[in-house]
């Protein structure tokens, strides 16, 4: 028998991050623009208070350890709050992903079970429609003051504000076990219904701790970091965890996702660094060519979502930020992957630096990646063999929440199955080309969609683009190439064409270019392929 050590053992809680954050860091500020409207502030010490007594309150309503409390929020105080009063008393915090179709909400809120709901004001409506379909709820919290509480017909309507108001300050933590879950997220669905991805307390302080890690410095208590990514979206990539740790000033944009909103934040909050998708940047950058304004104060935008244009990058980089491109899913809770730069390739020229971060990163201590062929087997990580990509570690699912047989079909010998296909190179990084069911066959050649697109959004006239598949009766499937041209450009087939014709091989070369307004996009801001392929279902190649 192994000799024990003689070390105390206490459980990893997400209680603990928050009450780390109110001892050492408590002054810090916590800003939100709220859904009322005003810019809000607060520190980690009064949301440490208030999410015990927002603990409290749960328990007196009836709320169990193990018991399921739903969110419909934007990225404010209050649903940080919630991030830890639902986890902290023993309950599951479900992030509610609004955009996700109505009937997809339903759904999820009854497959979860769901006892209580709490939601912003804007989401109010939405409930009115869909309460009679949702069978377990029982009750809705607004998440605002009785100044601003609604008239509405659902029944059992609570105040946020006063619900917290009628508990005392005092509240003791229970000491969970620490694999008890304590967060719930759900898939966007685009195949079949959402699954459910169930954390427990371990997976996030670990996931928190792993990628403060593997920032390497770059994150720390002078930073104030600006909350882009969605709440609802996989836990905010675990940042509403991983900035208490470290005390930077938390911003938190509401509703507004405009960049004129996003840019008055980035000013007057003086932020260092901040994550969302690429189409938040560009978004961004749109507003930036078009007022002429300048980001004074930004250090470094994280990127992940999707696999962002090259184009992006440069922009990105030319304006003296650092970009940080980053992989992972909701079933890996998410950061499975940064490009952070190791030493070596820092003095790096700037293109050499591009070329590394433009690929998804390397893994934190605690993930381990692998590519497998057709037969399972490990395939070499050189850069150039592609296969689908298997992950495993401390933080990614051992299967789906009350789904055994889509957890049978994700699961292979201890390894999650991503349905990405991709390679590997000699330094660790990690390369996408594509995701399984969106790689284009033709003529039993495999041609990346994203690469194709990350090459055409490299003409100054190409806002965004999408390559999918088209049968074609010679090759099977050819790429068509959508493209939804920057405001006030109108380029043509040919023009495009020709600029990728010396950027790809010939035969990755589109057989059509099509263009239109805006692009099907899924509940977490990607282009929905499988939407789009609908859509064009009776175009006709003019090869074919």
């Amino acid at each position: 028998m192994a000799l024990r050590g003689m070390m105390m053992e206490q459980p990893l809680l997400i209680s603990s991050l928050i009450d780390y954050a109110a001892a050492q860091y408590g002054d810090v500020e916590i800003v939100s623009r709220s859904v009322e409207g005003p810019i809000h502030r607060t520190t980690y010490a009064d949301a440490a208070r208030r999410s015990r007594q927002l603990a409290q309150a749960l328990l007196d309503l009836g709320i169990a350890p193990g018991d399921r409390v739903a969110t419909l929020a934007w990225n404010t105080h209050r649903h940080f709050e919630l991030y830890y009063g639902v986890s902290g008393m023993g309950g599951v915090c479900h992030t509610v992903n609004p955009r996700l179709f109505r009937d997809q909400i339903v759904y999820i809120v009854n497959h979860a079970a769901d006892r209580i709901i709490f939601a912003d004001l804007t989401f109010v409506p939405l409930l009115e429609e869909i309460w009679d379909e949702l069978e377990t709820p029982e009750a809705v919290v607004v998440m605002t003051d009785a100044a601003h509480m609604p008239e509405t017909g659902l029944p059992e309507l609570l105040c946020y504000e006063d619900l917290l108001a009628a508990q005392p300050e005092s509240f003791d933590w229970p000491q969970l076990e620490e694999r008890s879950a304590s967060m719930l997220c759900y898939t966007s669905g685009t195949t079949g219904e959402p699954k459910g991805a169930l954390y427990d307390h371990r997976s996030a302080v670990l996931h928190a701790l792993g990628v403060i890690a593997h920032m390497d410095g770059t994150f720390t208590s002078r930073d104030s970091f600006l909350v882009i990514v969605p709440m609802f979206h996989v836990c905010a990539w675990g940042f509403p965890y991983i900035a208490p740790l470290v005390g930077a000033k938390l911003v938190f944009p509401g509703m507004g996702y405009d960049g004129a909103s996003l840019y008055e934040l980035f000013e007057t909050e003086e932020v260092t660094i901040s994550a969302g998708v690429p189409t938040i940047w560009l978004g961004l950058l749109d507003h930036l060519r078009d007022t002429g304004q300048r980001l004074n104060h930004l250090e470094i935008a994280l990127c992940g979502g999707a696999s962002p244009p090259r184009a992006l990058i440069e922009e990105i980089e030319a304006l003296g930020i650092r970009f940080i491109q980053g992989w992972g899913m909701t079933e890996t809770s998410p950061v499975a992957a940064l490009s952070i730069l190791r030493r070596d390739m820092q003095d790096a020229d700037l293109e050499a630096r591009i070329d590394k971060v433009a690929k998804p990163g390397w893994p934190p201590y605690g993930v381990d990646l692998k590519i497998v062929d057709d037969a399972g087997a490990a395939l070499p990580h050189d850069g150039e063999k592609t296969g689908e990509l298997l992950v495993r570690g401390h933080w990614v699912i051992s299967g789906y929440y009350e789904n055994p047989e889509a957890s049978d079909a994700a699961m292979e010998d201890g390894w999650f199955r991503t349905g990405d296909v991709a390679n590997i190179d000699p330094d660790g990084f990690l390369q996408i080309t594509d995701r399984a069911k969106d790689l284009i066959k033709s003529g039993g050649e495999w041609i990346s969609s994203i690469d194709l697109e990350n090459v055409a959004m490299g003409h100054p006239d190409v806002a965004q683009a999408a390559a999918i598949a088209m049968p074609h009766p010679k090759w099977l499937e050819r790429p068509m190439l959508v493209v939804i041209p920057r405001e006030g450009a109108a380029p043509d087939k040919a023009e495009i064409l020709d600029f990728l014709a010396d950027k790809v091989a010939k035969w990755w070369l589109p057989d059509d270019v099509v263009f239109v307004e805006a692009f099907p996009m899924t509940a977490t801001g990607k282009v929905s392929k499988a939407r789009l392929r609908e859509r064009f279902k009776d175009h006709r190649l003019p090869t074919a």
